[in-house]
């Protein structure tokens, strides 16, 4: 399982399902509100989904993506031209950016020293941050959304689904949705759900934990909610130093800061097997 090739003809899908609830505007230790860091992480690895699947010719069609925001309402992360439905075909995406920024990144100046240099940052998904945590009719919406993609994508890798929360659900126990949209599958695989809980409270951080042992009731909850690791993502996780990792551990992390909001992205955004 989770061997199929991923090519135009096969694609496979990330799904992104961000919490925009009203504590999301909270202030880390980035000096950002959460909202804003997420949306920072989230445009940037659109932006390197993009790069990876750029060739001379163009953006590939490796994968579909999409974004559900949740909060006050439930709705496409997605606004302008790819409002209309949940998931896209990236060059779809690549193409209709709500705008580009011009930001300034610190780089190298070749003596020791580091430099400011403007740069590009294309923004598909604003922060905002309203209402309460309807998680349970936000799962429901992505599990619409994965139901109807694995029925016409049967040979392909199957999708994988990232959420990101900083808070319990307030509309109800996401279990039995959540369930159900775990054991939706190709014939590849049952899709993965990775689960992001991200705090900044105090407290013991735990990232691809392979035990509930420590996490309060919320973190248990969101713990048997995770996929467990794909054997795939192994290497990648033990290559940003999560030496713990094993297929024994869950695609899950809690109380996360800001570089295991990162490095949770990067990993579960990698993919095998592009043709």
């Amino acid at each position: 399982m989770y061997t199929a090739e991923i090519s135009r003809t096969n694609p496979t899908a990330f799904l992104f399902v961000i919490d925009q609830s009203g504590s999301m505007d909270e202030i880390m230790e980035t000096e950002q509100t959460k909202a804003r860091f997420v949306a920072d992480v989230l445009n940037k690895t659109l932006y390197q989904l993009i790069i990876r699947c750029t060739r001379a010719e163009g953006v590939r069609d490796y994968f579909d993506v999409g974004v559900i925001a949740y909060g006050d309402s439930i709705r496409s992360g997605f606004a302008g031209a790819l409002a209309g439905k949940i998931l896209h075909p990236l060059s779809d995406v690549e193409a209709n950016p709500l705008r580009i920024e011009e930001r300034v990144k610190r780089v190298s100046d070749g003596a020791g020293g580091l430099v400011d240099q403007p740069t590009k940052f294309p923004v598909w998904f604003d922060p905002t941050s309203s209402g309460g945590t309807p998680m349970t009719a936000a799962m429901r919406t992505a599990a619409e959304a994965i139901a109807e993609w694995c029925d016409s994508h049967q040979n392909s890798y199957p999708p994988t689904i990232i959420h990101v929360t900083d808070g319990a659900s307030t509309d109800g126990d996401p279990s039995e949705i959540v369930t159900a949209l775990k054991q939706m599958s190709t014939n590849d695989g049952e899709c993965l759900l990775f689960n992001l809980h991200i705090s900044t409270a105090g407290g013991q951080p735990s990232v691809f934990p392979s035990s509930e042992s420590g996490l309060d009731e919320h973190g248990r909850l969101l713990f048997r909610l995770s996929s467990g690791f794909p054997e795939h993502l192994v290497q990648a996780a033990r290559e940003k130093e999560y030496d713990s990792v094993s297929s024994e551990s869950r695609f899950f992390g809690y109380k996360a800061g800001y570089e295991a909001i990162v490095d949770f992205f990067d990993i579960g955004t990698r993919a095998s097997n592009l043709r």
